[in-house]
């Protein structure tokens, strides 16, 4: 896809501080609202953070050295745009049109790209205008080369042919993305979610995937020569056997010992197991349980009851955990990313007069982690990583967070 760019403008100050103030009011839908249409306009070292530009048509424009940090640019058309070293961490790029962009050495962490539209697209230059050329020129359009995705939200991104060599995906969401073609040799995946994506003929030569989930990924189609592979979270079981039983029979078990403050079954230690073959454990009473470094990923654990539990190095990325009675749980180096802790109770759980067992979630990934209206008091957040997680409206009263 080609077209003729015109030659790149700059415009004042006064004047792109109009089209965003009538592109607010577009947006708000108030008297004297209009669309921002900036095409091919440099805006090369600005000062944009946070600014609203959702919906606008931005095609060609230069956006390179800028900073626009927490934009939202949800739905915007930026085809063929030079973002070259930008700066769009936490940015909203969610079904932008972002066809023919260079986001080479591009800060990208954390970003909403759900959706977007990375695929190449191409400029024709006029003859005239070589000392000043429009949108990617001097780097190959679509190219994130070197850009930094670390945490951004690339589900169902349609990345085909896209150039991405050396770039940083770690703990990126790609689920669902189309990757055909794309070439991505290099590339840090690491904890990245590739579940359900799109990988025909992808270059993913020298690339690292340590941690990655590949659930659903036909790696076959791939070129993984070198790739590191290591503990990546395939698809769950067929089956999972504790001592010649079925694990369904071991949790219920578990949970009787619970119901009947321990007359009968018995507790259940579960170490490095994968839980993913139950579906969900969706208000399951787990009090106690004992499952370090095993395997919910995904799931659907609301309401769950695991007071006491102990799921240090657990894998609960992208788990619904709202509403669930977290008291005294032992979540040590856990990976929460994306988890759903939404009004979760993460209190010292009382174990007798005087005594109480602190939350404790050192070390834990919580990134992009929903902890709103969580009660978390006296819980132990040392070392966590909390980077774009949510806590607005949680009780944090004498957590221990490391500013």
């Amino acid at each position: 896809m080609s077209v003729l760019a015109p030659i790149v403008q700059t415009i004042g100050a006064d004047v792109l501080h109009e089209v965003l103030d009538a592109h607010w009011r577009f947006l708000a839908r108030k008297p004297g609202g209009r669309r921002a249409v900036l095409g091919y306009v440099d805006l090369s070292a600005s000062e944009l953070d946070r600014v609203n530009l959702s919906e606008a048509e931005l095609t060609g424009c230069v956006f390179r050295d800028a900073s626009l940090n927490g934009a939202n640019l949800e739905g915007a058309v930026l085809y063929g745009c030079d973002l070259r070293d930008a700066d769009l961490r936490g940015a909203n790029l969610a079904k932008a049109d972002l066809r023919g962009a260079c986001l080479v050495g591009a800060n990208l962490a954390g970003a909403n790209m759900a959706g977007c539209d990375l695929r190449e697209g191409r400029m024709a230059v006029r003859a005239a205008d070589r000392a000043a050329r429009s949108g990617a020129s001097g780097a190959r359009a679509g190219e994130l080369t070197y850009a930094v995705l670390q945490g951004a939200d690339l589900s169902g991104a349609q990345m085909t042919g896209a150039w991405a060599t050396a770039a940083d995906f770690t703990d990126a969401n790609l689920a669902g993305a189309v990757l055909v073609g794309a070439k991505l040799a290099r590339a840090v995946l690491d904890g990245a979610d590739l579940s359900g994506a799109d990988v025909f003929h992808a270059d993913l030569c020298g690339a690292s995937l340590r941690g990655a989930v590949i659930t659903g990924l036909n790696v076959d189609d791939a070129n993984l020569e070198d790739a590191d592979l290591t503990a990546v979270l395939r698809g769950p079981p067929g089956a999972v056997d504790i001592d010649d039983r079925a694990l369904e029979a071991v949790v219920a078990d578990h949970e009787r010992f619970c119901e009947t403050d321990g007359r009968e079954g018995q507790p259940a230690r579960l170490a490095q197991v994968d839980f993913r073959i139950l579906g969900q454990l969706r208000g399951r009473r787990l009090s106690g349980l004992m499952a370090r470094e095993a395997v919910f990923f995904g799931m659907d654990l609301e309401g769950a009851q695991l007071q006491g539990a102990d799921l240090s190095g657990a894998d609960l990325r992208g788990v619904n955990l709202r509403g669930a009675d977290l008291r005294g749980v032992k979540l040590v180096g856990a990976l929460l990313n994306r988890a759903d802790l939404r009004a979760a109770v993460l209190d010292p759980l009382v174990i007798g007069e005087g005594r109480a067992l602190r939350a404790d979630l050192s070390r834990a990934c919580l990134r992009h982690a929903d902890l709103r209206g969580a009660r978390a008091r006296r819980t132990r957040f040392l070392q966590a990583d909390r980077e774009f997680s949510k806590m607005e409206n949680a009780d944090l009263a004498g957590a221990e967070l490391e500013v």
